[in-house]
Parts: C-alpha cells; sequence; structure tokens
C-alpha cells in the first residue's frame, strides 16, 4: 500500500534512494568494524575488542533504522549484498590486523558517512519536504560524530 504522509511520489523517491546510499554505507563500515573487531591483535587487544564490538552494535541498529526509515516513507529497502556493493561510496580496505590502521580506516569512514549526512539534512528538509527524514538524519549525525570522536581519541 502507497504512503500517504505529505511527501510527493518523486520525492519520496529521491530519499528513499538516498537512504538507500547510506544504508549501504552503514553495512560496509559494520562488516569492516566487525572483521577488526574479529582480527585486531596490539598490545590493547582487549579494549579494542570491546570497543569495536560496541561500534558495530550501534551500527546494527542503525543499520535496521535506516532501513525500517526507507519502508516508513513507502519504499523497500535495498538490502541485497549485490545492493550494498552498487550503493555504497565506502570501500573495503586490505585485512589488516593494525591498530592504527584499522583506527583510521573507520574514522576516514564515519567521516565519511557524517559529510554526506551532513548535506542530507538540510535537503531532505527544504528540498524534498520530508522533515522527519531530515530529523532522523540529524541523530544519526551525532552517533557518527560520537563514534568518530571515540576512535580519533586513540590517534595522536
Amino acid at each position: 500500500m502507497k504512503a500517504n504522509i505529505g511527501i510527493s511520489d518523486g520525492n519520496s523517491k529521491a530519499v528513499a534512494l538516498l537512504l538507500n546510499k547510506l544504508l549501504a554505507n552503514e553495512f560496509v563500515l559494520y562488516t569492516k568494524t566487525r572483521n577488526y573487531h574479529w582480527n585486531i591483535e596490539c598490545p590493547s587487544f582487549m579494549e579494542m575488542h570491546k570497543l569495536y564490538e560496541s561500534q558495530y552494535n550501534e551500527l546494527a541498529e542503525i543499520i535496521d533504522e535506516v532501513a525500517e526509515r526507507v519502508r516508513k516513507i513507502g519504499h523497500y529497502a535495498e538490502a541485497r549484498l549485490k545492493d550494498f556493493v552498487e550503493l555504497a561510496d565506502l570501500d573495503e580496505e586490505e585485512y589488516t590486523d593494525d591498530q592504527v590502521k584499522q583506527i583510521n580506516n573507520l574514522l576516514d569512514d564515519h567521516e565519511t558517512i557524517i559529510r554526506n549526512v551532513r548535506g542530507h539534512i538540510k535537503m531532505t528538509d527544504e528540498k524534498y519536504k520530508d522533515i522527519g527524514t531530515s530529523d532522523f538524519l540529524t541523530g544519526l549525525l551525532r552517533q557518527h560524530e560520537t563514534m568518530a570522536w571515540m576512535l580519533r581519541s586513540y590517534l595522536k
């Protein structure tokens, strides 16, 4: 059934594409964080293992929320692995067990998502007339800023 929520079909379709790209990026970041959780080797192993676990758990919740936001505006979440690969802006890196490389890779990804989301907040509100998604993205921005800050605190 079509959603009759005060957003035009064209606008909701544009927002759904934006959100599906975000979903793909979140999934890539989730997978990378989980990979690093499994493969970290450093003197602070347990601390990093727990940090990565807390972040991938938070990302799992974000993934669910993004997909559900797509559904709320009347579209399907594009959530097959081939969709993620096609839609994502983030890249998978070569395997590394190096703490600094892992942190830098994750930090770069969080900051990429932050910049993308920041650019979409005003657009979803003003251009696409979807204040609900704009508000949702604002909350998501804060979550990624916090995770980035936590990672950044490990770098000198």
